[in-house]
């Protein structure tokens, strides 16, 4: 919960205007403003009293990212960024202005996909003709079903498909870095064997989301995967961008 401050929605090259009719969380919608300082200008409004992640409040956030985005490179704030006056934002765009430069080129022409691996749904019947453990089980729930055979089947099914997920993901991942100019890896998700998200050049967006759409046509016995993007760039802030092996999974 915020009740004042100035709430920050990214960081942008001096000179930027922003787009028409664009407005700011809150409700009502807060208007937006420029705070610049030498070559970086930061896109700000007034925090609203009460700051909860509404939908509203996240699509709006979103949004204007997403517009900001297309004219040049920006260095988007997670939701719920709140600075104590104008004060200590001009005071931060001051002292890492090099750092904050730095990161805008090298955004410059970018965007993020994240792609998300988690087991195959409905694989039951490729998991019992691949997996041979899986298949003497069940061939022994058959000849004496009993609760704890039961068990044991749906406990190697489980192991089995997130082990397929698992290997999958990491064949992806190895797809897909030379594709991307730097690779960052997300936060653990329950139930997901990769979360990763990629830097690709603006215009290969389209391309690189038909990499992995093929992907998970050839691979839909073993892994679900889950697009999002294009994206701002929030995973890549940092100018020295990290470029894992599939071995780094």
């Amino acid at each position: 919960m915020t009740e004042s401050g100035v709430y920050v929605y990214a960081i942008i090259p001096a000179g930027r205007k922003l787009p028409a009719d664009a407005v700011g969380v809150g409700s009502p919608p807060a208007a937006l403003r420029l705070v610049g300082e030498g070559q970086v200008t930061a896109v700000v409004s007034a925090a609203p009293p009460r700051l909860r992640a509404r939908r509203r409040d996240l699509m709006a956030h979103q949004d204007l990212l997403m517009r900001l985005s297309d004219g040049s490179p920006l260095l988007p704030m997670r939701f719920g960024a709140v600075a104590p006056d104008e004060a200590a934002v001009r005071a931060q765009l001051t002292t890492s202005q090099a750092d904050h430069l730095a990161a805008l080129r090298h955004l410059e022409g970018s965007v993020e996909i994240n792609v998300k691996a988690l087991p195959a749904q409905d694989a039951l019947a490729a998991v019992v003709a691949e997996e041979k453990d899986v298949r003497r089980l069940r061939e022994a729930v058959r000849r004496r079903p009993d609760y704890e055979a039961n068990v044991r089947l749906g406990e190697a099914v489980a192991t089995a498909l997130s082990r397929r997920a698992s290997e999958a993901g990491k064949r992806l991942l190895h797809e897909l870095t030379p594709l991307a100019r730097a690779v960052a890896a997300g936060p653990e998700v329950p139930g997901c064997a990769l979360n990763m998200s990629f830097l690709v050049e603006r215009g290969e967006s389209d391309a690189f989301r038909a990499a992995v759409r093929r992907f998970a046509d050839a691979h839909r016995a073993r892994v679900e995967l889950r697009v999002a993007g294009p994206l701002p760039c929030y995973s890549f802030v940092s100018p020295r961008g990290k470029r894992p092996t599939a071995a780094g999974v």
